[in-house]
Formats: structure tokens, sequence, C-alpha cells
């Protein structure tokens, strides 16, 4: 027995050296020298005493084994009487094995370093979460997730470089006289709209409840003849607008649930032609009003809507331009539905500082348009317009004032539409008729006639091939030429597409461009800038990225 007792001294010994090599060699990489040296004359402190301690229990077990007899040895069931007992011996009143002792000192090691892991984070760490705790966590997710729901975040934007065939930067071909250019591979310029839009109520957009949000827009356009554009004399010609600031609700009564309530700045329900960028209706500006209104027939939506000059001032102040703007849609019609809009305008006069008289005028503009949102995988839009006075020029701008801007007039004719049979091909063609007067009786009517097509060809879910042909006549009086001009342009572009999706309005989308103009020799000077001055005909390739959210 004495002899075990040894051993398991020895024992004892051995594993409490080893725990203190592993403890030793535990400190991570990185540690200072005198750290480790401090560790280790700890180790060694603690190691000395836990022997000191493990050789007094070792010898009082000696003692109590001495003077009583307390460890009975059986023979196992099947074996001789004569067989060694097991050195695991049970406990007995105040007897405890050698390995019990071991284990006994080893959770003593690990008892001292938890207590010293947990002093070191005493005051850092909670023991357990309590009710506060859990519920302020609750809360901040709550609101986060509010928060999250209620945001949204749109836009557009285009943006890309190119050159000219001189070498020159890129030049748009545009054709004197007509407002709008066939854009693909024709856009000169970076442009974005940043929409910012805060739910306020039910932002889970839940259908049969009440809703409120504010949208926000800011548009900006450089011309990209730098990424800073900082040039004497504001060559560089950046512009940042803010464009939209409305408040929009709905579903606030329940006898008309779809209604919307809005007011301040906003793009208000414009018409838009994609390939050369035309809306032949945009009332955006600021006012307020409702809309879809259910009137049974269809839906109604009213809106004053107004703008100003501040480089024209009377004694009433800003010259300004009212408008009452009434449509009604959704109206059920052969091969589609109908739309009809009416707008009341005027300008107020007065006298300018200088002295000058300015006439207060007004007039009207309304039209009809017929649309089919499904028709051969796209759709068809049909519109006639027509204005006088203020309001023909179908927005809420402010026209300049004039002696003939109540004899001022508008006819407007546009058809476009989309046609996609199957994901590997999509064809947008239009065709625009414009007829306008300035009042101004020597300069008499402006003609802009266009009509052109863009054709997709797509190879596969991400490259496709794009077309685009457009022709542009003008017969207008010149303000910059101070004459009538007549003439022709145009314009074809190949453009090579990498697109998320097989659509016609698949976006985003990466395209390089190829583009050739040319024009008649009676716009030579008015089309293609500086590079293509005298000359009748113009190239121009680049790359473009264009999106939309």
């Amino acid at each position: 027995m004495p002899f075990l007792m040894k051993s398991g001294r020895s024992i004892a010994g051995w594993m409490i050296l080893c725990a203190a090599c592993f403890l030793v060699v535990r400190p991570a990489r990185g540690q200072q020298s005198d750290e480790l040296r401090q560790q280790l004359q700890q180790l060694k402190q603690d190691y000395e005493r836990t022997t000191r301690e493990l050789e007094q229990r070792i010898t009082t077990l000696e003692a109590q084994l001495s003077s009583k007899n307390s460890v009975t040895t059986e023979p196992a069931a099947g074996s001789s009487s004569q067989s060694p007992a097991p050195q695991s011996a049970t406990k007995q009143g105040n007897t405890v094995s050698t390995e019990e002792l071991v284990a006994q000192v080893a959770r003593k090691i690990g008892l001292a370093e938890q207590k010293e892991r947990g002093e070191a984070y005493q005051g850092k760490l909670a023991s357990e979460p309590s009710y506060d705790l859990l519920n302020e966590a609750e809360t901040k997710i709550a609101k986060l997730n509010e928060q999250v729901n209620s945001f949204e975040f749109h836009g557009y934007f285009r943006s890309g470089g190119g050159v000219n065939g001189r070498g020159g930067q890129m030049a748009a071909f545009q054709a004197p006289g007509a407002p709008a250019k066939y854009r693909l591979g024709n856009e000169a310029e970076t442009y974005g709209e940043w929409i910012f839009v805060n739910n306020w109520l039910n932002a889970d957009q839940i259908p049969g409840n009440p809703w409120f949000k504010t949208e926000v827009m800011l548009e900006t356009n450089t011309t990209n003849s730098d990424t800073y554009a900082n040039f004497p004399n504001g060559t560089g010609n950046d512009q940042f607008r803010l464009r939209e600031a409305f408040v929009r609700a709905g579903n606030l009564f329940q006898g008309q649930p779809d209604a919307k309530f809005w007011a301040g700045e906003r793009y208000y329900r414009r018409q838009h032609i994609e390939i050369n960028d035309f809306f032949p209706l945009d009332m955006s500006g600021y006012g307020g009003g409702v809309e879809d209104l259910n009137v049974h027939v269809g839906r109604l939506a009213v809106a004053y809507l107004t703008g100003a000059r501040p480089d024209v001032v009377t004694q009433n102040g800003n010259y300004s331009k009212n408008n009452i703007d009434a449509r009604l849609y959704d109206l059920r019609a052969p091969f589609g539905k109908l739309g009809m809009w009416f707008d009341f305008a005027t300008q107020k006069g007065g006298t300018t500082t200088t002295g000058t008289a300015v006439p207060t005028t007004s007039g009207f503009a309304g039209g009809v348009r017929l649309q089919n949102l499904e028709w051969h995988g796209g759709y068809n839009a049909l519109s006639i317009q027509y204005g006088t006075g203020p309001a023909s020029d179908f927005n809420s701008s402010v026209q300049y004032p004039t002696g003939f801007l109540g004899g001022s007039e508008k006819l407007l004719i546009t058809n476009h539409l989309l046609v996609q049979p199957n994901d590997r091909f999509a064809i947008m063609p239009i065709f625009v008729y414009q007829r306008s007067r300035d009042g101004v009786p020597t300069h008499g009517h402006n003609d802009w006639v266009s009509f052109g097509a863009r054709p997709e060809v797509f190879f596969n879910k991400y490259i496709s091939l794009a077309f685009e042909g457009g022709f542009d006549y003008t017969d207008a009086f010149n303000a910059a030429a101070g004459r009538r001009m007549d003439g022709w342009v145009r314009k074809y572009t190949i453009a090579p597409q990498l697109g998320a999706g097989r659509k016609f309005f698949s976006r985003p989308v990466l395209r390089g461009f190829f583009t050739y103009s040319d024009w008649s020799d009676a716009f030579r000077g008015f089309v293609g800038g500086p590079a293509y001055k005298g000359k009748t005909s113009g190239i121009s390739y680049g790359v473009q990225a264009e999106t939309w959210w």
C-alpha cells in the first residue's frame, strides 16, 4: 500500500506538471515576453503550492491506512482469491482514492482559472439577460424593421463616354426646331434622378389600410466634361435640381378607397415616348390634387399646378402661370382604354420694374389618349392634343411674356407602340406630328415630323443587339439664325448590349454604340456641334450604361 501511495504521488505529480506545461504553452501568439514570464512564474507557484497540499493529504491518508484497515479487497466474481485488488478503491468513511485526489486537485486548478477569467470580464457581461434588456432589444429590432420597411430608394441614370469622328468629345445629332432626338448612341451627358420615399403610415402596405408617404427626388445632369467639372465661367455646366418634394396619402375614405391625395412638387402623370425621350404631356410642377377618384364610368384626377419666372417681376410679384388640370381615364373603348384631358391656364400680367407692360393671358388645352396595355407582348398608345395661349405648351412651365402669347397654339399627334412576340425579338416604332405657332405673325407655323424605330435581337438572357433609325423633318423659325429653316436629320445606331433580361425594358444594360448621322444642306452648321460645323454628316462612338429601379 505505501508503494501505491508513492506511485500515486508520482503519478499526481506528473499530471500536475503536465497540466502546468499545458497552461504554459496556452498564451496566444504575439503576447509580450514579460507577460509570459509572469504567467510562468505564477504557474510555478501554483504548482508548488498544490504539490505541497497533495503531499500533506497523502501523508494523512497513509497515517489513516496504517491505523485502520478501512479498505477491503474482494476477489472479482469467477476469479482466484489471490488475484491482486484493483487500484480503483472505493470511498469508505473518510478514505479517498488516489485518482479522486488527483481529480480534486485538477478541479481546484480549473475553478481557480475560471474565477480568474470571470473577474477579468466582471461588469462587462450580464450573468443572464434581464426582462428590461430583452424588452429593449425587441423594441430596437421592431424599430429597425419598421425603418427598413418604410424606406424606399428608386431612381434612374444613364452615363457613359464617347468621341466624335474627329477625335473630340462626343456630340449629339438633333434637328433644329425639334424638341427631341433619337437617343440610342446619341446622349452625350450623364443624367440621373434619385428618388427617396418614406412610408409614414402603413409601412407594410397592407391592402385596405390608410397610408401616407413622402417622396423627394434630386435630378443631376453633367456634360461629361470632367469628373469634377471645376472650370471657370461655369463652362462645366453641371446642374442639380430638386424636382420632387411632396406628400401623398390614400385609402382615407371608405367610399373612395383608391383615391390618392397629394401636395407639393412632383412629376405629374407624364406621358413619355422612350426611344426619343419625348414627353407629349408633362404638367410637372408645384401644387396639389386628388387622383383615382372612382366615378363609375372611369377614374378622375383633378390638380392645381403652378410655376413662376424670377426673371420677370411685376407689381404683382414674380410672373407666374396657374393651371387647373382635369383628367378622366380608364374609360372602356374599342381596342383598349380611353382617357381625356383638359387644362385651363392663365398668366397674370402687370408692369415690370423697367416699365414694360405685361398682358394677362389665358388659354386652354385638351386631348384624348387611346391605349392598349396588352398588345402583342407590348402596348400601343395613340394621343391627339390641342392647346392655345399659355396652355399650348402642354406643361406647367411659364412662357416668356409677349404681346402675341395669346395667339399661340399647338396641335400634337403621337403614336408609339411596343411589339415583343417572344423573348428573342422586340421593336418599338414611333410617329410624331406637331404643328405650332408662337403668335408672332411674321414667324408663321412651325412643323415637326418624326418617325423611327428601335428593334432589338436577344441572343440569350444577357446578350442582345439593338439598332435604331430615326428621321426628323422640321420647318420652323430659327431664332439663332433669325430666319425660317426647313430640312431633315437622319440618325442610325448599332449597339451590342449586355442586359439583365430578354425584354425591351430590361435594365440595367451596358452597351457599346456606333452612330452615323447625316442632314440636309440647310442645316449645315446647326447639327453636330463644332466638330461638324461645316459638314452634313458625322459619326460618334462610345459606351453607355443605363438603368432604373
